[in-house]
């Protein structure tokens, strides 16, 4: 007989605002007479708004066969969903199903894209960072509904909200209410756990997300437990997520399962946006991970979970890891923008409902173009490209050729620096900046030189092009450095400081501004001969250094930029870009030569 906690967590799955709400589904009768039943999942992760089939690298995927193939698009997703969809399917993902989206989604803060996760049938993901490029409250927003605090509602009306759930057991409050802890425990109902559940809150804290989820699949309940990477403060801008703390993913997903068992969920799945790299030209199904943070999540998270299925590093993998008690459970991710669905099969047993692991049965579909696309979603795709094709659509400059933001030997790239002089141009007036400093993982595109949708000929550069290049929304700002500050920021480019950067990431310098750094040198000392319009920087003199909001806050590891002070605001990056190339009227691609480097 179902327990009294498990049938008043049926009905407490509404309690999913703040505090430790749980998201539940409808409590199914059981077959009896069955040993086990099954089970089927079909998983997405990093979709990124991609509602149309993405272009170059990004919409082309090795197969099974270790054939490229054209693959990914919403149309194509849908078909190939419906095909492998049975009675016993239930539909999950694993973060980053928006931010850094085509401006098909992006323009209308990626409703469309959670609009369509929602009609295919998706019933939980894990959050992940970029579901916080635009902060907490509009993450709640998205999920409960509502118009935009600032571009108000879509054309499509109000927003009603995500028809799936959003998870996140590792994102906590740092200051957690009162309110928030009673609605956890009357999401557990049954008396007899609050003991055991104040306990565990006491050592955990107060999730500003619902970190489970239980859906019921032929009689038995499975739970879904949600984690993000620990590492999304550095990632995203930190005024978004001031007051949320982001926690080791296996101390809340240990937490979570044991919420789970209280109420005695033994099926346990984690959704998680953290994983590994994997070898390249390798078939999606094959364990071609390279053991990461993802790896030591999977290895380490509680013995009573069953299957790990992982997302963030858009890579495609299908391995089998050992659990701490011995066990050996799944461990896999499906590369990125919708181009594979991973499938899971597996059985539960009926008496003790848990999965039989030796069931478990995996395979990374490649989402190929070869089949018919789905009407009723392709029409829908046409209807959102409709309405913003008069944005996307504009022309804004000129280029004399393609302009790359593949970096040079010293890790520059020409758009880098295009990029880096538009910003400074537009905060120079208000702002006072002197030199201006990109981040090269917020160059998403090249700008490519090809008759434009517009039909203006070859090198014109419409919005929807330069969008695709900056597609975050930041904002630029301007604070004050020392030189020895400058300095430092520098030195953070590089791996082995206190920042713990975890790869060498170079900054995209304004044409004005040139340094050297030396590779081999010890970390502290590779930076030297920094120089402002060819004029030398002292330790001691004060610069004006602009940048996007999301390095000003410290992001990608740059903590020195925090100690900057005379903090001004500015224009959307993406305005910057676009004012300087309206401008310029025609530009030629930027030499990347202001880095040197040195032996």
């Amino acid at each position: 007989m179902m327990s009294r906690s498990l049938k008043r967590l049926a009905l407490a799955g509404a309690l999913a605002g703040s505090g430790l709400a749980l998201a539940a589904g409808p409590v199914q009768a059981v077959d009896r007479s069955a040993k086990t039943v099954p089970v089927r999942l079909l998983a997405l992760n990093d979709f990124h708004g991609n509602l149309e089939p993405s272009t170059g690298s990004s919409g082309r995927m090795v197969d099974e066969t270790g054939a490229t193939v054209y693959a990914g698009g919403a149309a194509y997703i849908a078909t190939h969903m419906a095909q492998m969809t049975d009675k016993n399917t239930l539909k999950v993902a694993q973060g980053d199903l928006i931010g850094a989206s085509p401006l098909i989604s992006a323009a209308y803060h990626d409703e469309p894209s959670v609009e369509f996760l929602g009609r295919l049938g998706v019933t939980a993901s894990a959050v992940g960072n970029h579901e916080f490029d635009e902060g907490y409250g509009e993450l709640r927003r998205i999920m409960y509904g509502g118009c935009h605090p600032v571009d108000g509602c879509s054309p499509a009306g109000q927003w009603k909200g995500a028809r799936y759930d959003y998870l996140g057991a590792n994102v906590l409050f740092k200051q957690p209410t009162g309110t928030a802890e009673k609605q956890a425990l009357a999401a557990f109902g049954d008396p007899k756990n609050a003991g055991a559940l104040r306990a565990l809150l006491k050592n955990y804290g107060v999730p500003a997300l619902p970190p489970v989820a239980i859906r019921w699949m032929n009689g038995v309940p499975i739970g879904f437990i949600g984690l993000v990477t620990q590492s999304t403060p550095g990632i995203v801008t930190s005024e978004g997520i001031k007051d949320l703390r982001f926690i080791d993913e296996v101390k809340a997903a240990n937490v979570a399962s044991k919420l789970l068992s209280l109420v005695g969920v033994k099926a346990q799945v984690v959704l998680m946006h953290e994983g590994d790299q994997a070898a390249v030209g390798k078939s999606p199904d094959s364990c071609s991970a390279e053991p990461g943070a993802g790896t030591r999540i999977a290895t380490q998270v509680d013995p009573q979970i069953d299957m790990i299925l992982s997302g963030h590093s858009h890579q495609a993998y299908l391995c089998q890891v050992t659990d701490p008690a011995g066990g050996k459970r799944l461990f896999s991710q499906g590369a990125s923008f919708g181009r594979v669905i991973t499938k899971v099969d597996f059985q539960v047993d009926v008496r003790t409902r848990d999965v039989v692991r030796s069931t478990v049965a995996a395979d990374n579909q490649v989402v190929t173009r070869t089949v018919d696309p789905d009407p009723e979603t392709s029409t829908f795709v046409q209807t959102w490209k409709d309405r913003v094709s008069q944005i996307s659509d504009r022309p804004i400059g000129k280029i004399t050729a393609e302009i790359t933001n593949a970096a040079a030997p010293s890790g520059e790239s020409p758009l880098g620096n295009l990029i880096a002089d538009a910003q400074l141009a537009a905060t120079r007036t208000g702002g006072n900046a002197q030199i201006a400093l990109m981040n090269p993982g917020g160059v998403r595109e090249k700008l490519t030189y090809a008759s434009s949708s517009a039909g203006e000929g070859d090198g014109v550069v419409t919005y929807g092009e330069a969008f695709a290049v900056q597609p975050f929304n930041n904002l630029m700002q301007v604070v004050t450095l020392t030189g020895a500050q400058l300095k430092t920021v520098l030195e953070q480019q590089f791996t082995g400081g206190p920042n713990a950067q975890p790869f060498t990431k170079i900054l995209q310098p304004s044409s004005n501004f040139t340094y050297t750094y030396s590779a081999s040198a010890p970390w502290g000392s590779k930076i030297s001969d920094m120089k402002i319009d060819g004029v030398a920087v002292t330790d001691t003199q004060t610069i004006r250094v602009a940048a996007n909001n999301f390095l000003v806050g410290g992001g990608d590891a740059f903590q020195g930029f925090t100690a900057g002070t005379d903090l001004w605001s500015g224009p959307l990056d993406i305005d910057a870009f676009t004012a300087y190339l309206a401008a310029a009227g025609t530009i030629t691609p930027p030499v990347p030569n202001h880095i040197t480097v040195a032996p």
